[in-house]
């Protein structure tokens, strides 16, 4: 049986090869290292290290990052998600996952969720001009009234 526990430390007070896991592990994940000897590398730690720890280390991303979800539904048409997933990142939007479902007679459900904390409009702004993108039938937040 795993007994497993977990603590939230301030990185201050522990050694400085749990951040450099930590890069290591984002080196990996951004590309900018192409495999874990050269992140080991990049980081300043040896690679006996970064698998020592790779598994158990950690970064805490804050829990008050504000996510939305919309539920949408696209016309069958060439390009509609693509303009969706553009005015998103143009509103500032950071979009976290997106499902979509097979379309059923000329139209599919999809399910966007993003991360709102660096829009550069209010919800309720930037779903008015998301309703009004050619090809989108409908669309509205899971907290919120169809826009």
């Amino acid at each position: 049986m795993n007994n497993s526990s977990y603590f939230l430390v301030d990185s201050r007070v522990l050694p400085s090869v749990f951040e450099s896991v930590v890069l290591a592990k984002e080196l990996l994940a951004d590309g900018r290292a192409q495999n874990a000897s050269q992140a080991a590398k990049m980081a300043g730690i040896s690679r006996s290290a970064f698998y020592k720890y790779k598994d158990y280390v950690f970064k805490y991303s804050e829990s008050d990052q504000k996510t939305l979800t919309l539920l949408a539904k696209l016309s069958d048409k060439a390009g509609t998600l693509s303009s969706l997933t553009t005015a998103l990142y143009e509103y500032g939007a950071n979009i976290l996952t997106v499902n979509q479902a097979i379309p059923v007679d000329g139209a599919a459900d999809v399910t966007i969720t993003i991360k709102t904390d660096k829009i550069t409009v209010s919800v309720d702004e930037m779903l008015n001009s998301l309703k009004g993108i050619e090809g989108i039938v409908s669309i509205k937040s899971m907290n919120g009234g169809q826009k």
